[in-house]
């Protein structure tokens, strides 16, 4: 059939539809098809057209967190502009080494953990709740002449009702805080969801998230942390009637800090750090 006479065979069948009673249920019914597919043509060019603004959205939403966490942010400055003290490097997670791409914020951690190729089942391993975890993860680098000032990582798990996305900044030696940032999240408001809150995120500056050894020692306590005890600097308060979110801070925090996550790439940190204090002090 050719264009043309399927263009007539439509209008055709479409002069015979309208001219039918406004109580005729079939026209009734054709009118809201017609309808829906109208709308949902036009709902799919709308997110087609509006998908780049909308990753270019996410993206400055990002970079503007990790300027936030690494202490760089600053009431109306250029995102882009400012990011560019940043250093973007992507870690092979089982090795700890950093892994040459050509751009590396472009890599996308949350797809990687979608695909079976790039990404590895965690089985009894995952604590964190996430189910399978990158081979590669993004690191975001704050140097002062050429030395690292702050590592900041990426960390997710899952709370009570979802996956919650954060960066933790760490101090060159790796095993202490910074700051800490929930940027996405759903848990309940005013509970769960207070992990957004600049108050309690204020509470992990200078916490010890891992011991000497390289264990994540890092917990969100129930209730307040006692100052008095040994291990106050490796606890943080908990938040009322958010257990089961609190335990999942805990558990994603433990885990990225961990042998599974960030660990190697931390124990290799630290090397590079000790290894520059003593040529220093040797200088």
């Amino acid at each position: 059939m050719s264009a043309d006479t399927w263009n007539a065979a439509v209008r055709d069948w479409l002069t015979r539809l309208f001219a039918r009673p406004n109580e005729d249920p079939l026209k009734t019914v054709a009118v809201a098809l017609i309808l829906c597919l109208a709308c949902s043509v036009v709902v799919s060019a709308a997110a087609v057209g509006l998908r780049p603004l909308q990753e270019r959205n996410a993206s400055l939403a990002l970079k503007r967190e990790i300027l936030r966490v690494a202490g760089l942010d600053k009431p109306g400055q250029d995102v882009e502009r400012a990011f560019k003290a940043i250093e973007v490097r992507l870690v092979d997670l089982d090795s700890g080494d950093y892994v040459d791409a050509p751009d590396p914020m472009s890599y996308s951690y949350r797809d990687a953990a979608n695909d079976p190729s790039a990404s590895i089942a965690l089985g009894e391993q995952d604590i964190a709740g996430i189910r399978r975890r990158p081979q590669q993860m993004p690191v975001y680098l704050v140097r002062s002449q050429e030395a690292i000032e702050t590592v900041i990582l990426p960390v997710y798990g899952y709370g009570l009702w979802s996956t919650m996305y954060g960066l933790v900044a760490l101090y060159p030696d790796g095993r202490r805080a910074k700051a800490l940032t929930f940027y996405e999240q759903r848990e309940t408001a005013g509970l769960g969801g207070e992990v957004a809150n600049p108050q309690w995120q204020a509470k992990w500056q200078d916490k010890t998230l891992i011991s000497p050894d390289g264990t994540p020692v890092i917990r969100v306590v129930k209730g307040s942390v006692d100052p008095s005890a040994a291990n106050a600097d490796q606890r943080v308060d908990g938040l009322s009637g958010a257990t089961l979110t609190t335990n999942g801070v805990t558990h994603l925090m433990q885990f990225w800090l961990g042998s599974q996550g960030f660990g190697p790439y931390l124990e290799h940190l630290r090397a590079c750090t000790l290894a520059d204090a003593n040529h220093q002090a040797e200088g």
